[in-house]
């Protein structure tokens, strides 16, 4: 088969962007400021790595679907038939906590003056599923959420960040960055090891969420998947089936791989812009405003620490400003909770019909999202009431997660793949210590735990 040659740069932008989406609302909004807030700008070198690894790792995956026409999920069904069990296991245990929606409802009930968030929880969840089921394209309704979120957001949160921060403030971070902390350096003391665990799997997407990187390229015509069908609303368009598996360029073509090389260079450009640079900028403003409006001030457990920077952008800028800034982190959580179901949906509605290939998959993958928006709205009324421990329960989980896909996914290109299609001896040592990095971390919370 041909691998087609690349478009322009400009049509290949947006899978990065809902990739980019599905970090902000957890590690970039909420787990690396809380972090920040209680113990400094210190830590945030491992934001860094965090973001760094992912984009590495996130590469991995796309080389597989840009040359095989498929998601990475059917290639790993070429090598184990049981590999979907575990992938369709892992995201449900993993995805099924509500954290991320439950801190969205927590910010605007509390703003409103309601008490119990978990109500209001319950109707977001709710409208994230109409949402998700009335967009007749389910890859552009959620590139365009998410585009907009990002455009307005981040600009917005730069203009304040930097009408507070001070030099002494620039001056942590700088300092942050290469691990020294005020008194420590690189892990403060007494750090919970889950919650550190938890931020770096959010450092991007995290867990398998990663690999959904495969669906969007799959779905925005990325090399072999140029045609490939998408998941359209069961409601109001034509339900048709979608091809599962691909068909792999023909390796021993040599003007494949020349446009494979152009295709690599491309995808590696806009991955590193939208995902890497814009993602560790937004990481590093976040910190920095907690840094500069939470720090030291007593702001406590949860997301009291918010509030805290609620207050201080409303007193030392306007109360307006601080309006938007609460309205529009809890807007982005919203859009993260809607991506993040969107994704997980994804992932266990294609396992499901890789192992019962006669199932259509726009129907399994709408089940399998009403039924995740269902255990969702039962673990509120039952009465979970801590949306930070919800969210770090997850990450935990996802780190976890990680540490199996990324070998899982290195694997899987050194056996399809030729050689010379496979990654360079840098990024096998970038994916080697990235494993070994979220095995070592994942094996000291769980023995400090015990």
């Amino acid at each position: 088969m041909k691998l087609p040659k690349p478009p322009s740069f400009s049509k290949l932008i947006g899978p990065s962007i809902i990739l980019l989406g599905l970090g902000l609302g957890s590690g970039e909004l909420i787990l690396w400021p809380y972090l920040v807030s209680n113990y400094g700008l210190g830590i945030i070198w491992a934001a860094v790595v965090g973001i760094t690894f992912q984009f590495f790792i996130n590469m991995e995956i796309e080389r597989y679907s840009l040359l095989s026409g498929e998601s990475i999920f059917a290639g790993f069904y070429r090598v184990s038939k049981r590999l979907p069990y575990w992938f369709i296991f892992s995201t449900f245990i993993a995805w099924i906590w509500p954290g991320i929606i439950a801190l969205s409802a927590k910010i605007f009930s509390t703003a409103l003056g309601f008490e119990n968030f978990q109500y209001l929880a319950i109707i977001f969840l709710l409208l994230i599923g109409f949402i998700l089921t009335l967009g007749p394209k389910l890859y552009k309704t959620v590139e365009t959420f998410q585009k907009y979120l990002i455009l307005i957001g981040v600009p917005v949160i730069a203009f304040i960040t930097f009408m507070l921060a001070r030099k002494s403030d620039y001056l942590a971070l700088s300092k942050g960055l290469i691990g020294i902390g005020e008194g420590f350096n690189f892990i403060p003391p007494g750090i919970d090891l889950f919650v550190l665990l938890g931020a770096l799997a959010y450092s991007g997407a995290g867990g398998n969420l990663n690999l959904a990187q495969s669906f969007y390229i799959k779905e925005k015509g990325y090399g072999m998947c140029a045609g490939a069908k998408g998941i359209t609303s069961i409601l109001l368009e034509k339900v048709e089936k979608i091809r599962i598996f691909g068909e792999h360029a023909d390796y021993s073509d040599k003007q494949n791989f020349t446009n494979f090389r152009k295709w690599w260079r491309l995808i590696n450009l806009e991955h590193l812009i939208v995902f890497l640079i814009t993602g560790a900028a937004t990481i590093i403003l976040l910190a920095l405003l907690s840094y500069a409006t939470s720090y030291n001030t007593a702001s406590g457990e949860g997301i009291n620490f918010l509030f805290a920077e609620f207050r201080n952008i409303s007193m030392l800028i306007s109360p307006l400003i601080g309006a938007v800034f609460l309205t529009l982190v809890g807007l982005m959580l919203f859009g993260t909770q809607l991506t993040v179901l969107d994704s997980s949906s994804r992932i266990m509605s294609e396992n499901f019909v890789i192992l019962k290939q006669k199932l259509n998959l726009s129907k399994i993958y709408y089940l399998v999202l009403w039924l995740q928006i269902l255990a969702g709205i039962i673990i509120f009324i039952v009465g979970y009431r801590d949306p930070v421990a919800l969210v770090v329960t997850g990450a935990v989980i996802n780190a976890l997660a990680m540490f199996f896909h990324i070998a899982a996914t290195y694997f899987l290109n050194r056996k399809l793949l030729p050689r010379e299609y496979q990654s360079s001896l840098i990024r096998k040592s970038i994916i080697l210590i990235a494993w070994l990095f979220f095995g070592v971390l994942s094996a000291m919370a769980i023995v400090k735990a015990i």
